[in-house]
């Protein structure tokens, strides 16, 4: 029953989010808001997104130690398909912002107390099954170019790719491969994850809409889509260490494009309560608390 819960939700039986047609200014707006809401809360994005880079840059260290240098690329370019569920944090706490709720780092851990993040988690592991997926893929195009012979050090693998035709095949071929890998993850998580912190459809339904939304959107979504691989290739130059504005700013704006693109709903979900916090007790307090119930609610 858990699982048709992850895959369904609680509102399968329920009208299917509708999805809007947006512009060139939504997306405008969108992305001005995300900058307004990284302004507002910048030290908490930061610290969350720090996390992002510096696994990127600890993978590509084992990588590079254990001489697979010809799937650093692959690495730092596939690392963005993670991207969609790495701001899962972001996203709440923009969600919490328009609340109302002052901006607090605690809020964006809240996602592991919704009655959606089993489904948030699935779309998770998905999204790694695609990463994993694509590693394999880039060092398979890259083996049936130069085989399985080592590379002695940067500069020669810099020569093979750049200077002979199997490199210039992997590097057209690779991309292209790449492109329709980037182009799956679009269209399953552009609102699929903000849905689904949103409301409680099940994991099927976020990907659908979103699915639906690329459709009714194509050409804003493929400039959505340049904008995001733009600023992440940017923010990846310093070594990774800009990714953790780019992620941040991005993160928000992709909550406030879902916020465009997926209409409310006009009956949301009940909000999960906070645990209340226990007051402190005294050894001193307790003959006084057991005769007279002082902790009692």
């Amino acid at each position: 029953m858990a699982h048709y819960h992850v895959l369904t939700g609680a509102e399968t039986f329920h009208a299917q989010p509708t999805v809007r047609r947006i512009g060139l200014a939504d997306i405008k707006d969108a992305l001005a808001r995300g900058v307004d809401d990284f302004m507002a809360m910048p030290s908490h994005a930061v610290f969350l997104c720090l996390i992002y880079p510096t696994v990127g840059l600890l993978l590509g260290w084992l990588i590079m130690g254990y001489g697979l240098m010809s799937l650093v690329y692959p690495l730092i370019a596939g690392f963005a398909l993670l991207g969609p569920f790495a701001a899962i944090g972001l996203y709440e706490l923009s969600r919490q912002r328009e609340r109302g709720v002052a901006a607090d780092l605690t809020h964006a851990f809240d996602v592991f107390r919704s009655p959606s993040f089993g489904a948030i988690a699935a779309l998770g592991l998905l999204l790694t099954a695609i990463f994993l997926l694509w590693l394999a893929v880039a060092q398979s195009i890259y083996i049936a170019n130069f085989g399985y012979a080592p590379v002695a050090s940067i500069g020669e693998f810099a020569r093979r790719v750049f200077t002979t035709p199997e490199g210039w095949s992997l590097i057209v071929v690779g991309n292209g491969i790449g492109f329709l890998f980037a182009l799956a993850v679009l269209t399953i998580s552009v609102v699929s994850f903000p849905l689904l912190l949103d409301r409680d459809v099940g994991a099927v339904e976020a990907v659908l809409t979103s699915c639906r939304a690329v459709r009714a959107n194509p050409m804003t979504m493929a400039i959505w889509g340049l904008i995001v691989a733009g600023t992440l290739v940017l923010g990846s130059l310093p070594f990774l260490v800009g990714l953790a504005v780019v992620m941040p700013v991005l993160g928000h704006s992709t909550w406030h494009l879902y916020r465009k693109v997926v209409e409310p709903d006009l009956s949301p979900r009940q909000q999960q309560p906070r645990p209340p916090k226990r007051r402190r007790r005294y050894a001193a307090q307790f003959p006084a608390a057991l005769l007279a119930g002082e902790d009692r609610p």
